[in-house]
């Protein structure tokens, strides 16, 4: 299927942190956009609306995310959304798959990352032929990791060596794989330098003249100290996207 050809995407998790930004991109780029999401009546767990939405689609970007991080619970999400896309895709004729990932997710021991993995292979085990996207994680994260950590006035955050990129970035980097029918099963995509996940918090603190202290904790467990070794950094054949946090901190993000 070529660029001419390709016209209609549906997007699973539209509604979500990146699936907003896939969808304002396909549509920047003259795609129909299919929203696949419970707020717009179709269920990738149940399948409610499904077979509906993927009507006449060519290709299935998947995104969606489920409510726990727990491992058993991310895991039964995941593998079954990818079963639920692949047989309803299968009897619309749907052509391809691109599903979202995790950069280092095969290096973990359990946890959400195992879960990532779970869902990776059964997004490759299904009759559309799919492609797998690893990023690195969002700028937009940090701020959540700000907040989570917060108590009182002091921010604990985790000790991480990442290479964060735009959530726009991957939406545009994903854009850009729905006309690359041929490429390898599994890409790394990451922003465009390595950071201290310490350092970016305490940046985005100080940005947004929040009155915290943020100081750096090393967790106690193997995932953690991957993490913090920059075990979880793209390989050295990753594409690299967007700005700099610091640009995307300019930009008014």
């Amino acid at each position: 299927m070529t660029i001419n050809e390709t016209r209609k995407i549906a997007v699973a998790g539209a509604t979500g942190r990146l699936g907003r930004h896939v969808v304002d991109v396909l549509e920047e780029r003259g795609y129909e956009v299919v929203p696949v999401s419970r707020a717009s009546g179709v269920d990738v767990i149940t399948g409610d609306g499904l077979d509906a939405a993927l009507a006449g689609v060519d290709v299935i970007v998947d995104v969606a995310t489920g409510p726990s991080p727990d491992q058993e619970e991310a895991t039964a999400f995941f593998t079954t959304s990818a079963r639920n896309l692949h047989e309803a895709g299968q009897r619309a004729g749907v052509a391809r798959m691109l599903v979202v990932s995790i950069v280092g997710t095969d290096r973990y021991s359990g946890g959400y990352g195992a879960a990532k993995i779970a869902h990776e292979q059964a997004a490759l085990a299904g009759p559309i032929p799919a492609r797998i996207l690893r990023s690195t994680q969002f700028h937009e994260f940090v701020g959540q990791l700000l907040a989570w950590g917060t108590q009182g006035e002091v921010a604990y955050v985790q000790r991480m060596r990442t290479q964060p990129i735009a959530a726009r970035a991957v939406a545009e980097t994903l854009a850009d794989m729905v006309v690359e029918p041929d490429g390898p099963a599994v890409t790394d995509v990451a922003g465009p330098r390595e950071e201290s996940m310490v350092d970016l918090a305490g940046a985005l603190a100080l940005r947004r003249g929040l009155a915290v202290k943020v100081e750096g904790v090393s967790g106690d467990d193997a995932d953690s100290r991957l993490a913090e070794d920059g075990g979880l950094l793209p390989g050295p054949g990753a594409m690299l996207a967007g700005p700099t946090f610091e640009q995307w901190l300019d930009s008014g993000a």
